[in-house]
């Protein structure tokens, strides 16, 4: 897999490459975090720099601000996902009361959604007619409500849950669901990748219709199968599975068959996103690679070269630094390309990367 030389030049740099063969601390829960640590923002000066990141076709700049909650209150812990809707509004979930924070392209507030449904681990939108529905892999819940998956229109009305009545016995049950993924036919993938490593597809009400993968060292085999997405650059939609202490991204066929591997040697990529015939990755290892469809790294966003805050869940806002990622855990594409990541942090962590080329 080829890396990407250095063409872009930032206002505020701190990217480099870093080695591949580095190993985070796990992060399969939510850790305990002393709320009552200092979570103080960075200053207005290091807050509103533009950082140019990334190379060639998929060169970016940062948005300063973007995300930011009026009242002054965070995010809340974020260990889930990001959408984009048709009409451009940015969905990102958390782990806190606000369940699923709703933004404008240009990084204004919203709205917040029911705490019911935080805890979203893996997400996917998905249209439906002429409707957009948000399939979530709902983790952890809260009180009452155990891991599932679930189906909500945008207003964060829950319409759909699995299991169900349709459903039939799950094989290791629903513990430690962490992706989702919708195929154009309906059918509806969830990975266990906290869990069993296996992976169950269901038809659009939510019936079982099989179970493959599971946990092991053989190729067909998973360590941690995080998120997934569904790839429609090929003759035959395929589900791609981020295979996250494997460091690998692999293809599979919907009815679960091996195709091979699509990438490997990455840093412990969580979830993915397509924008024509690429793809870009958030690695929990602190960057995230945009690669071709070859599986090739094109360009790299947001390198951190400090190992210490690679896939760090306690890094407090005042060591954040602009263009600079520490855990990335979801991402989403819009459809001019810009990128919106979220890190796996304690007090929230949304950031937009704005494209500054158009060229394929």
């Amino acid at each position: 897999m080829k890396s990407p030389a250095i063409t872009s030049i930032a206002i505020l740099s701190f990217a480099s490459f870093t080695p591949l063969a580095h190993f985070a601390v796990a992060h399969d829960g939510h850790p305990h975090v002393d709320q009552s640590t200092d979570h103080h923002a960075p200053s207005d000066k290091t807050f509103m720099t533009v950082v140019s990141v990334g190379q060639g076709a998929y060169s970016y700049e940062t948005v300063p601000g973007f995300g930011k909650i009026p009242d002054g209150s965070n995010l809340g812990p974020t260990h889930g996902g990001v959408v984009v809707d048709n009409e451009g509004l940015i969905y990102v979930s958390s782990d806190g009361p606000k369940a699923l924070c709703v933004f404008n392209p240009d990084g204004t507030f919203v709205k917040a959604m029911s705490p019911s449904i935080k805890g979203m681990h893996g997400m996917q939108i998905h249209t439906e007619g002429d409707k957009q529905y948000i399939y979530g892999a709902q983790l952890s819940g809260g009180k009452g409500i155990s891991p599932r998956a679930i189906k909500l229109d945008l207003d964060g009305n829950v319409v759909m849950t699995i299991p169900n009545k349709a459903t039939a016995e799950i094989p290791g049950g629903t513990r430690g669901l962490t992706g989702i993924a919708v195929a154009p036919d309906g059918s509806i993938f969830v990975s266990m990748g906290y869990g069993s490593n296996l992976i169950h597809k269901f038809d659009k009400a939510g019936k079982l219709l099989k179970s493959f993968g599971g946990r092991g060292q053989e190729k067909e085999k998973f360590i941690t199968c995080h998120g997934v997405g569904i790839d429609t650059r090929f003759d035959s939609p395929r589900l791609l599975v981020c295979d996250r202490e494997k460091r690998r991204l692999v293809h599979l066929d919907l009815e679960g068959n091996w195709i091979g591997e699509y990438a490997t040697g990455l840093r412990r990529p969580c979830a993915v996103s397509f924008h024509g015939d690429y793809c870009a990755v958030a690695e929990l290892e602190a960057r995230v690679a945009v690669l071709d469809k070859e599986g090739n790294i094109v360009s790299l966003v947001g390198d951190n070269p400090n190992k210490a805050q690679w896939a760090k869940f306690p890094v407090k806002p005042a060591e954040q630094k602009p263009g600079i990622f520490t855990a990335p855990h979801g991402l989403s594409f819009d459809k001019d390309g810009n990128l919106y990541v979220q890190d796996w942090n304690a007090t929230g962590r949304i950031s937009k990367m704005k494209r500054v080329s158009t060229a394929d």
